[in-house]
């Protein structure tokens, strides 16, 4: 028996090693933990490849007028205190040139606090007299101009002792992408925007190739990326650029609110339409690191600077703000931006720069109410002629003709005018043309003006706007066409 036992030797276990010998726990948690880190290094670099559509420029930091005090108090901030102060311009560029040789129309300076995540943001009125690099006074639009981004930053610290080291440039017009992108903007028109709005959307029509309608009744409603553009560019109206800068705000706000509800398919619709027409100085990693928190941050008050103010027409510079003073209006904007922690009084610099203004226009009052503005002369602003009949927002057809010598009507007109009659017409007219007749516009062959606000064969004339062209126009406050003909 003894001899028959068979003897078997017990086979040793191979020993499992690596991924095979960890729990199934374990594995899970590689197998997810990879996907998860995957997806963020995918996530990434897709953001990575979107941001590279942004025009990137490089500041010398030498060369931006940052003051001793400020980049000392920087070097002492620890992460995540303090302020993230950022310049915003607006430039309407047509070739989407959006470095120096185009002045800037929009002017921001948006304040971040980086503790709350609250946004403040100031514009600056692009004629505020102001110091330019080399030590002219000129508007504050003019350094952008000469300089590109880097003078345009230096010119708003050295005037506001601010530390700006970050700039965003956008073209004016990507604005219509993204108000379209986000569903329009719900902004309360009043009766005497109508016909500049209808004015400035005929004229990015032309630039752009896309058609809107045009604005025909005051009152609360969502507006579309051209009647919106077209808004926040109004300047022609009781309170002149100061009005304007506070339509930009209004439009910046509207669409923020909107961006914070927006989806991913959106979002993505709106980088790939807006990037390419950014330019800025922020590097990848600083936009992702700010991009973290882009949802939880919040705009809060906006305001006009400078707080006190007049205007006058000065020798080669034309129609300017002046700050009343420099010193105690740059004193209220570092309040409003950064509160009374700052503990802030002005600099040798600021005080420099407001004697100077000073010495240039003499001592001034500032004026009582920024309705009492007069209308302020600025470069003249193109718009298309469209006499032919093309980019109408009716079906009429405008005549090729001009307008009567004598014709003044305000354009006011309600009932189903005709033809407005006119045997004196030598002179182009300026009406905005009709909003769908079927024969009026802004004058015939012999200086007829369209009567109307839209009757069978007429429409009601604008203010300031193309020659002999046809649109949306309507009641126009300065005369031209529309309403009555010339006589």
């Amino acid at each position: 028996m003894a001899g028959n036992r068979r003897h078997y030797r017990r086979g040793r276990r191979s020993k499992r090693r690596g991924f095979a010998s960890w729990s199934i726990g374990k594995k899970i948690g590689l197998i997810l933990g990879g996907t998860v880190a995957f997806v963020a290094a995918a996530g990434v670099g897709i953001l990575a490849s979107k941001l590279s559509k942004i025009d990137h420029v490089s500041l010398n930091p030498e060369e931006l007028n940052v003051s001793v005090e400020a980049q000392e108090q920087k070097k002492h901030r620890e992460r995540g205190t303090g302020y993230l102060n950022v310049a915003l311009f607006g430039v309407d560029s047509r070739d989407n040139e959006l470095e120096e040789g185009t002045r800037s129309d929009t002017i921001m300076v948006a304040s971040l606090n980086r503790e709350t995540l609250e946004v403040k943001i100031a514009s600056v009125y692009r004629d505020t007299l102001l110091e330019q690099r080399g030590g002219a006074l000129d508007k504050a639009n003019a350094a952008y101009s000469y300089g590109g981004p880097e003078d345009a930053v230096a010119m708003l610290n050295k005037n506001l002792d601010l530390d700006i080291e970050h700039y965003v440039t956008v073209n004016f017009n990507s604005l219509i992408d993204v108000v379209d992108a986000v569903g329009g903007i719900e902004i309360d028109i009043q009766q005497e925007e109508i016909p500049y709005v209808c004015g400035y959307v005929m004229e990015l029509m032309k630039v752009t190739g896309k058609v809107s309608a045009g604005v025909t009744e005051p009152g609360p409603q969502v507006l579309n990326g051209m009647q919106a553009t077209a808004y926040a560019r109004i300047r022609h109206t009781t309170g002149d650029d100061y009005r304007r800068t506070e339509r930009q705000r209004d439009v910046l706000t509207k669409i923020v609110e909107k961006l914070q509800g927006v989806s991913v398919a959106q979002l993505n619709e709106i980088i790939d339409k807006v990037f390419p027409e950014v330019s800025t100085n922020f590097t990848l990693a600083e936009i992702l690191d700010y991009a973290i928190d882009a949802f939880d941050y919040k705009l809060g008050e906006t305001v006009g600077f400078p707080f006190d103010k007049t205007t006058d027409k000065l020798a080669n510079i034309g129609d300017s703000v002046i700050p009343v003073t420099l010193e105690s209006n740059v004193e209220e904007l570092h309040k409003f931006l950064f509160g009374d922690s700052e503990n802030y009084t002005p600099s040798g610099t600021i005080a420099s720069i407001d004697n100077k203004i000073t010495a240039k226009v003499g001592n001034k009052e500032a004026d009582p109410s920024e309705a009492n503005q007069g209308f302020m002369e600025q470069p003249a602003e193109s718009y298309p002629s469209t006499g032919n009949g093309n980019n109408s927002y009716g079906n009429g057809n405008s005549g090729n003709g001009t307008t009567g010598t004598n014709g003044t009507g305000t354009g006011t007109g309600t009932g189903n005018g005709t033809n407005g009659s006119g045997n004196n017409g030598t002179s182009g007219g300026t009406g905005g043309g009709g909003t769908g007749g079927t024969e009026g516009g802004t004058g015939g062959t012999e200086g007829e003006t369209g009567g109307g606000t839209g009757g069978a064969e007429g429409g009601t004339g604008g203010a300031d706007l193309p020659t002999g062209g046809e649109g949306p126009g309507a009641s126009g406050p300065s005369g031209g066409v529309g309403g009555v003909g010339g006589e």
